[in-house]
């Protein structure tokens, strides 16, 4: 324990007890300062207080000498919590920067425009629960076709965001909008396999519509299913397609499948905050999601998003539990 502490706050306590004045609290208080600086403890500042005192008063009653032991022994575990609640605090707001600094990665280098193709209406809207997104939306498209991929990444921070960069690269590296969705997701499946961790877990459906053949071609690794809206038939049709969620295993084989889109036709892209939002009696029934969907199947698309959003979030109690993303693609002509 330093001596000139000791000597410090002898002379502190001295004058406290002889004078009490504002002036000597002012000087216990800036002393405090240098108790932090030198990592004294408050067990070994009742100990530098009780040597003290016995220097500076020269009749301490025996019981008072006592009590010492005890209050030595009570700030003992006080300061072993307090330790653990800083050490806490510390954590809880190094997380906070990591999670403001990986949303602005999303903001800005994850950015994403919703392509114009002549015949073709595409509506997004993805709401994250949280200070980050874990849903992630990108598009590809050249004067004929249209790339969409829609991914759950099951982490948090810049890990998370890492991830998804490595999804918008990989995408950003095949050629053109066009190719073979599988081709795609084997593409993207090598790249993140290499880069994350066993912790985390990447779903991803890709999507490619061609407006010359009115075709939706689309590769699932482990995501929720697409749907396909037929106005003809006035009924939604599941998109299933099997395939392994991204970055398990190097060599996994993709398929793709593919269904034709008539005039007025919309296929329905989505993560499970979509599929799995709950109310208070639980689950909204995935039929009951249809229903809303098929609701506004007139309105444009991004109309449609946006009222589904509303829709499912009222029924939430406007409490959004997961992250909500929502494409739809229309063929409007």
């Amino acid at each position: 324990m330093p001596q000139e502490v000791e000597r410090q706050y002898k002379a502190i306590l001295r004058n406290y007890l002889e004078q009490q004045n504002e002036l000597n609290l002012y000087e216990g208080q800036t002393f405090s300062k240098q108790l932090i600086q030198k990592n004294i403890s408050p067990e070994e500042m009742i100990g530098i207080h009780r040597a003290a005192l016995e220097e500076v008063v020269s009749d301490i009653p025996e019981k008072i000498e006592h009590s010492f032991d005890l209050l030595i022994e009570v700030m003992v575990r006080y300061g072993l919590a307090l330790h653990e609640h800083q050490n806490l605090i510390q954590k809880q707001e190094n997380f906070r920067i990591e999670m403001d600094l990986a949303a602005n990665v999303q903001r800005t280098l994850l950015k994403t425009t919703v392509p114009q193709v002549q015949g073709l209406d595409i509506g997004m809207l993805s709401v994250p629960a949280k200070e980050m997104n874990g849903d992630y939306v990108h598009f590809l498209s050249d004067s004929q076709s249209v790339g969409i991929g829609v991914a759950d990444v099951i982490g948090k921070g810049i890990p998370a965001a890492l991830c998804m960069s490595m999804i918008k690269n990989g995408m950003d590296s095949v050629d053109g909008a066009h190719v073979d969705p599988a081709i795609v997701l084997d593409v993207i499946n090598r790249i993140v396999e290499r880069s994350v961790t066993d912790s985390m877990f990447v779903s991803m459906i890709y999507g490619s519509y061609d407006a010359t053949t009115h075709t939706f071609t689309y590769a699932s690794a482990g995501h929720e299913p697409a749907l396909h809206y037929s106005l003809q038939e006035g009924t939604f049709h599941e998109l299933f397609i099997k395939g392994l969620l991204l970055g398990v295993l190097p060599q996994t084989t993709y398929q793709s499948q593919t269904v034709r889109l008539e005039i007025g036709d919309f296929v329905v892209l989505m993560t499970d905050g979509v599929t799995e939002c709950r109310s208070q009696d639980g689950f909204i029934e995935m039929e009951k999601v249809m229903k809303i969907i098929e609701d506004v199947k007139t309105e444009s698309a991004q109309e449609m998003v946006e009222y589904v959003y509303k829709e499912l979030i009222l029924l939430q109690d406007f409490e959004l539990r997961d992250d909500f993303t929502l494409v739809i693609v229309k063929r409007a002509v």
